[in-house]
C-alpha cells in the first residue's frame, strides 16, 4: 500500500529544496548557494538533510557542485521538462534567449471534427485558429498551430508577435491551468520546411497538447512541431519498486 504523506509532514529536505528552488529563480548562472553548513544552521537541520536537498537540485540540473568550492547555480538547461507546462517565451528567456513569434495566420473559422471533440464544442461551432512560428534569437524553433473556443476571439486583436499568448489569455480572465500532451515524430512537409528554414523531410518532434482553464474547461488545443535538433524534452520519473520478492 502506498503511503501518501500529508503536506504538513513533508520531509525537511523537501522544504529546503523548495525554498532553494524559489531562490534560484532570482539568481544568475554560477551564483553561489549557501554551504551545507549554512543551510543546516538556517533550517535547523543536520548537514545530511541539507545535503539531501542540494543533491535533488543537482539531479534536476539546477545547480552544480565543485569540490572544495561549493554549490553554484547551473546554466539553464536547453531542454524543457516534459512534466511541466511552461510558456515558450518564459522558457526561452530562462535560457538567455530572446523569444519572438511570426504569425502565419490568425482567423475565425469553422472547427474541424477532432478540434471540436477535444474542445467539447458542438458540431458546426466556430473556433479561433492561430498559426505561429516560434523563434529564439530569431532562429525558428517550432511551428505552432493553436485552436481556441470563440469566447477568446479577442486574441486576434493582441500583439502575438511580441506578447505571450498565455499572458494574453490570462489578461482576458482565462488561466491555463492543467494540460495533457502526447508526443510523436514526423517529417517536415514542404510548407513546414519553408516556414522553419529546413530541408523537406527533416525530423520534427510533434507535441499534441490540450490545456484546460481554471474551471476545468478546454481552453487550447495545440499542435507544436519542433525542429528535432533545436529542441528537446527532459523527462523526470520515479522508479517503481515491487513490494514482494523479485521475480524474473
Amino acid at each position: 500500500m502506498t503511503n501518501h504523506a500529508h503536506p504538513d509532514f513533508a520531509p525537511r529536505y523537501y522544504t529546503i529544496e523548495q525554498t532553494l528552488r524559489a531562490r534560484i529563480a532570482d539568481l544568475q548562472p554560477h551564483d553561489a548557494l549557501p554551504s551545507e553548513a549554512e543551510l543546516a544552521k538556517e533550517f535547523q537541520v543536520s548537514r545530511m538533510t541539507a545535503r539531501a536537498a542540494v543533491m535533488r537540485l543537482v539531479a534536476d540540473g539546477l545547480v552544480y557542485r565543485e569540490s572544495g568550492r561549493g554549490t553554484f547555480v547551473a546554466t539553464p538547461p536547453t531542454h524543457r521538462r516534459a512534466d511541466s507546462l511552461v510558456r515558450f517565451s518564459q522558457e526561452m528567456r530562462a535560457q538567455g534567449k530572446r523569444p519572438s513569434s511570426r504569425v502565419v495566420t490568425g482567423q475565425i473559422r469553422e472547427g474541424r471534427d477532432p478540434e471540436l471533440s477535444r474542445l467539447r464544442l458542438n458540431e458546426g461551432s466556430q473556433v479561433v485558429a492561430i498559426t505561429r512560428v516560434r523563434l529564439a534569437d530569431a532562429v525558428p524553433i517550432a511551428l505552432e498551430r493553436s485552436v481556441f473556443p470563440l469566447s477568446v476571439a479577442g486574441l486576434l486583436d493582441r500583439d502575438l508577435v511580441n506578447e505571450s499568448l498565455h499572458e494574453a489569455l490570462q489578461s482576458m480572465g482565462c488561466i491555463p491551468t492543467i494540460g495533457h500532451a502526447s508526443l510523436s515524430a514526423d517529417n517536415a512537409s514542404a510548407l513546414e520546411a519553408e516556414l522553419l528554414g529546413l530541408d523537406p523531410g527533416v525530423a520534427l518532434l510533434v507535441e499534441q497538447r490540450l490545456i484546460l482553464d481554471q474551471h476545468g474547461d478546454p481552453l487550447e488545443c495545440t499542435e507544436s512541431r519542433y525542429v528535432g535538433n533545436r529542441y528537446a524534452l527532459d523527462v523526470t520519473f520515479d522508479v517503481q519498486h515491487s513490494e514482494g520478492p523479485a521475480q524474473s
